[in-house]
């Protein structure tokens, strides 16, 4: 048997400092007796300091994490982005140094140059038929004046506060868990207006959506309005790629509108996330920050607004590619990070989501698209037009047989048309609580 000859040195020392430690003599303190309470707090009071270290500790490691070296920072002020006390700070960060290049799978790959567009693609948006109707190419962060060089990749600064403000670190920038996802788009606490079309296999997706600010009830909801690319069994296996505006005062400490992406392969589980907050979406443009706030926003009974987004998968590649406005091509989501949609979506979704918390007891009065019913119309409504989807054969084509479901039709409701202006287009959203959505 081999000698040790100061193995007891070693467990009596560490008994020594077990004995000295604070957690020691605060369940040393902790007799019966009438100091209970009194020991009780003090322990809790030993104890808070090292549990608040152990959270900042956490924070800055996914801090370090998610906020990559930059060869250019813009500071974004209060001025520049009405109903923020902080503004934004945009990165220039190297486009080989985004977030996602920690994947295992894109460590010293190259970024792929865009593919060809869908058949039947042009660079102008279908006509609105009407001059009130613009489009929106535009961010807060634009109006500085900067932009980031050739090479980088404007990403929006993650702070110390984001942190602060979310519900769970370790789900930070993901959607809350949803139980029991159903493929009428109902589940628990969120709540939907959408068109959607679910009969063929489908290859991609495009759509313009005007842009407002709805007001959110509770700083823990949003509202957001998108495109949902979707295939799975609406179980633990579904996958989604979704793109859009949301305003999400818990994401992004304002009630600003933003463009913003998200991504999952299991149901909104332990997979996928907003925007660059985790492995996933392969940036490529410098002129846009997702997550950044998009200005100017629509106006009711005035000038609207709106965005143009299309998803296409790449027939030689098989990744998903996301472009918004007329030619701007944002980046893409690689094919092997999903099962179902490595091959192809088997549903597309266009329209809003809300949040519902039922704060004191009662439905909450988050708007989804302008706070108003579609029975209000063009000027006062939120409206998605311009409704198409990509085939088999890599065409673009009009979404036929959209079928509408609004699952609190008191709450939020929609109503859809065709005409030659804007194709298949529908009109949605509504103010939440009201007298008949109590």
């Amino acid at each position: 048997m081999a000698s040790c000859r100061g193995c007891y040195f070693v467990p009596l020392l560490l008994l020594m400092l077990l004995l000295a430690s604070p957690a020691t003599a605060a369940l040393a303190s902790s007799k019966p007796g009438r100091g209970d309470a009194g020991n009780a707090t003090a322990a809790a009071a030993r104890l808070r300091p090292a549990k608040e270290l152990l959270k900042h500790k956490r924070i800055w490691a996914l801090l370090r994490k998610l906020n990559k070296p930059s060869l250019k920072t813009i500071k974004v002020s209060a001025d520049n982005l009405k109903q923020s006390p902080d503004g934004d700070i945009i990165d220039c960060v190297p486009s080989h140094l985004q977030p996602t290049f920690d994947h295992p799978k894109l460590k010293g790959k190259k970024i792929l140059d865009p593919p060809g567009r869908p058949k039947n693609y042009n660079f102008t948006v279908a006509g609105s038929g009407s001059d009130r109707v613009g489009e929106v190419v535009v961010q807060a962060w634009h109006a500085t004046g900067e932009v980031c060089p050739e090479g980088t990749v404007p990403i929006r600064r993650t702070t110390e506060k984001d942190l602060l403000r979310a519900s769970s670190l370790r789900r930070y920038g993901r959607k809350p868990v949803r139980r029991g996802v159903r493929r009428d788009s109902t589940s628990s606490g969120h709540e939907h207006a959408v068109g959607y079309v679910n009969s063929e296999q489908y290859y991609g997706a495009k759509a313009s959506v005007n842009v407002w600010s709805p007001r959110i009830g509770d700083p823990s909801e949003f509202s957001l309005s998108q495109i949902w690319v979707i295939s799975g069994t609406f179980g633990n296996d579904l996958n989604t790629i979704e793109a859009g505006w949301q305003v999400s005062p818990e994401l992004y400490g304002d009630s600003n509108p933003r463009f913003f992406t998200y991504w999952t392969t299991d149901a909104y589980q332990e997979t996928g996330c907003y925007n660059h907050n985790c492995q996933g979406f392969v940036q490529t443009t410098n002129k846009i920050a997702i997550g950044a706030a998009i200005t100017p926003e629509s106006v009711y009974n005035g000038r609207q607004f709106d965005i143009t987004l299309m998803l296409w998968k790449d027939p030689k590649h098989g990744h998903w590619w996301l472009e918004l406005g007329s030619g701007l091509v944002v980046g893409y989501w690689p094919s092997y990070l999903f099962t179902h949609l490595a091959r192809h979506a088997n549903m597309v979704q266009f329209g809003g989501e809300v949040v519902n918390t039922r704060p004191s007891g009662s439905h909450t009065a988050t708007q989804m698209g302008s706070g108003h019913f579609p029975s209000e119309g063009f000027d006062r409504a939120a409206y998605f037009r311009n409704l198409q989807v990509v085939d088999w054969d890599n065409n673009l084509i009009p979404a036929a047989s959209l079928k509408l479901l609004a699952d609190h039709s008191d709450c939020y409701d929609i109503q859809g048309g065709s005409n030659s202006y804007w194709g298949s287009y529908f009109y949605y959203g509504g103010p939440g609580r009201n007298v008949k959505c109590p």
